[in-house]
């Protein structure tokens, strides 16, 4: 009788242990995917789903609640009255570059965000500093600056318009890495990748599948290319289904139907390039 009660005794903890081992090493893995995806286990993350998918189900009913913004241009570029909706790739519409050679962008982030969200937030700042000559400091006394806000939706003013300038991440909605950097670009001053001029060259929009009050969010914008090639897979790009109607695609690739098109959490290496080209980096090892 004795050892069969120790049998079971060692049995049962080693169940426990195996227990609570799963259970740390799924507590590490579910904070890992908050940090480069999403913020909450409540927030299911399909596979094929893009940051501008993310920003769109967050914007659905909550963008429009934003008292500074009049408008909203291709669903989440933050438009005032007499503001500036359209691409500019002129020197007013950029950040400042410094003498040696990098972009210092000044910014605030609000006391409002927990911990684990501001880790979010630098997350989608690393992954832009990452290869490019653009850094985010936290301001000291510099007149233009971000002001990182949990207001209603994830939106941006496009460019740099000095002054304060609020770039608005809800939380939880818009707590995702790839959310970041996608409004960050904004900020930057690039638009959304499908509304290159050259478009039509390289995406087929299905107007027929797209909901009929954000047929306006599908406009090209009269762009800078930079000379950079087409990128399916920017963080800028829309997701297949972007504003479908009925769950139909709404933008499909012209040749190679498999490509992916969008990203949830990363740059592409020409989303890098295209950064580089407009702010004039010179390219170093430490970048």
């Amino acid at each position: 009788m004795m050892d069969v009660s120790v049998t079971t005794l060692l049995h049962v903890l080693m169940l426990y242990s195996c227990s609570t081992t799963a259970t740390t090493a799924q507590s590490s893995s579910v904070t890992n995917k908050r940090l480069h995806r999403s913020y909450s286990d409540d927030h299911i993350i399909r596979s094929d789903m893009t940051a501008m998918d993310q920003i769109m189900e967050a914007n659905e009913f909550r963008a429009a609640q934003v008292p500074e913004v009049t408008s909203f241009r291709d669903g989440d570029i933050a438009v005032t009255t007499g503001g500036r909706s359209k691409a500019c790739f002129a020197r007013s519409c950029l950040w400042s570059k410094s003498v040696d050679g990098h972009v210092y962008i000044a910014y605030m982030v609000s006391s409002d965000y927990s911990d684990l969200d501001q880790r979010i937030i630098k997350t989608g700042m690393d992954e832009i500093e990452s290869g490019t000559c653009v850094r985010f400091v936290p301001r000291t006394h510099q007149r233009d600056y971000l002001d990182i806000q949990p207001q209603s939706g994830c939106w941006s003013y496009l460019g740099q318009r000095g002054g304060r300038q609020t770039l608005s991440l809800q939380s939880p909605d818009c707590m995702w890495s790839g959310v970041t950097s996608h409004q960050l670009m904004h900020a930057l001053g690039f638009v959304h990748e499908q509304s290159r001029v050259d478009r039509d060259k390289h995406v087929t929009v299905l107007w027929e599948n797209i909901l009929k009050d954000q047929v306006k969010n599908f406009e090209k914008f009269k762009t800078n290319n930079l000379d950079t090639p087409y990128d399916h897979g920017s963080i800028m790009h829309f997701g297949m289904y972007a504003y479908s109607e009925d769950g139909d695609p709404t933008i499909v690739p012209k040749r190679n139907k498999a490509v992916k098109m969008g990203q949830r959490s990363s740059l592409s290496a020409l989303d890098k390039m295209k950064i580089n080209k407009l702010y004039k980096c010179e390219i170093h090892e430490d970048y």
